[in-house]
């Protein structure tokens, strides 16, 4: 039985919130479940957490990639006591399970749990894999995974392919899309840009122009483009002076209703977009961040075109009016779309935090879980980092002078990440 968890990592909010899902999924099976969170304050859940009265203590750890050799160097050095951190505040603690949910931060968790002989999983929501949870593959436990090709870094006897976790409200309407898909599709029409996430300008300010080259929009059928705080007023004036009828907001209450009123979604290609594009099945354009962290939304992005789910065009072959074509030739072509809607749904695990609370409870009370994914390859390159760990001498957890703050509780309440409400 898990009483009490350690969830830690973050950094970005496509890392946080499948955490924040299977965190909800077990509160509602284990009411006095005890959560502890552990990131930093540079991350997103020094902001998000604390607004939502989660319990929540801060490790002084760095980046290592990205960064220059100094700063690399000074990221290594902290690793050490960032694990004497973790160790102290797992004693204290003392959870049945520590769960990582991908950044930086949860590497020394994961490492002092394994160290420490606590059962550990990790949550993969990209198609590529990150340095992180590369090295922590020898270490934990279980890995709960979104891709298939990403089971062989792990192992095919903790590789579990359960999908990326979302939140309940599309679970919701994805059994609405399940029982009457006919209905569903033919409800759905409007068009749905997302441009509020990081580095998301490019769409906010091509997408206009490629939408003015319609010649007109399907009866019914409105533009919804949610474009972030720091964007509104220049894309509301954009479509203002190319005569077009938009609605333009800042953010979207209702993100599941938004995915399933619309005929097509144009978006970045974070690991959370598309675990809830999929969810409920919307045919889509991906146009990657070019710039995320071993351009995994690329990756992202290709691996769901492969399955005929979405259209993935690189920020750089971006161009307006071919842009604006594709969208005519979508929209036009009732039959390719609910094709694509179909193969997203196919990839779709809605449940996909009922199934790793399922996993992990079967599993701590000595059960199997829910059984290994098809066999793997057990190579790995030997310039996985991890292999370098796996010899390293063992390592003992101390009892340091704590170098930590924590982040005090308040009453939970909404939180507007990326154009989206967070209950």
């Amino acid at each position: 039985m898990i009483q009490r968890i350690m969830v830690a990592g973050g950094g970005t909010g496509g890392h946080l919130f499948p955490g924040l899902a299977v965190v909800g999924e077990l509160r509602r099976r284990v009411p006095d479940l005890e959560v502890h969170f552990v990131g930093t304050a540079r991350g997103i859940e020094a902001r998000i957490l604390p607004e939502r009265g989660e319990h929540l203590d801060l490790l002084k750890v760095t980046p290592l990639k990205g960064q220059g050799l100094g700063a690399r160097f000074k990221s290594f050095g902290r690793i050490p006591s960032a694990m004497r951190e973790a160790g102290a505040l797992m004693r204290a603690f003392d959870p049945d399970l520590v769960l990582g949910v991908g950044g930086y931060a949860s590497g020394p968790v994961l490492l002092a749990a394994s160290l420490s002989g606590r059962p550990s999983a990790v949550l993969e929501q990209n198609a590529y894999v990150g340095m992180t949870n590369r090295i922590l593959a020898r270490f934990v436990d279980r890995a709960y995974i979104s891709f298939e090709e990403t089971a062989q870094v792990f192992g095919k006897s903790k590789a579990v392919m359960t999908g990326n976790p979302v939140r309940y409200e599309f679970v919701e309407h994805s059994r609405l899309a399940l029982a009457d898909p006919e209905g569903f599709e033919a409800r759905a029409r409007n068009i749905l840009v997302l441009g509020g996430s990081q580095g998301a300008r490019k769409l906010n300010e091509d997408v206009p122009h490629a939408l003015a080259r319609l010649g007109g929009l399907p009866e019914g059928a409105r533009i919804i483009h949610q474009t972030g705080q720091s964007m509104r007023n220049n894309v509301e004036a954009t479509y203002r002076e190319l005569g077009i009828d938009a609605e333009v907001v800042t953010f979207i209450d209702d993100m599941a209703r938004a995915y399933s009123n619309a005929a097509l979604v144009i978006a970045r290609a974070g690991a959370t977009t598309l675990a809830e594009l999929c969810a409920i099945g919307r045919p889509s354009i991906l146009i990657p961040f070019p710039y995320a962290a071993d351009d995994h939304q690329a990756k992202n992005a290709e691996a769901l075109e492969r399955l005929g789910a979405a259209i993935c065009i690189r920020e750089s072959n971006l161009e307006r009016d071919e842009l604006g074509r594709l969208i005519e030739d979508l929209l036009g072509d009732e039959s390719r779309r609910r094709a694509m809607s179909q193969a997203a749904r196919a990839h779709g695990k809605p449940d996909a935090a009922a199934a790793i609370v399922d996993d992990m409870l079967a599993w701590l009370d000595g059960g199997q879980g829910m059984g290994d994914p098809e066999p793997i390859p057990s190579s790995r390159p030997s310039s996985d980092p991890a292999r370098a760990l796996s010899t390293a001498p063992a390592y003992r957890v101390a009892s340091p002078e704590m170098l930590l703050r924590r982040v005090s509780h308040r009453p939970r309440r909404p939180v507007v990440v990326d154009g989206a409400v967070w209950e």
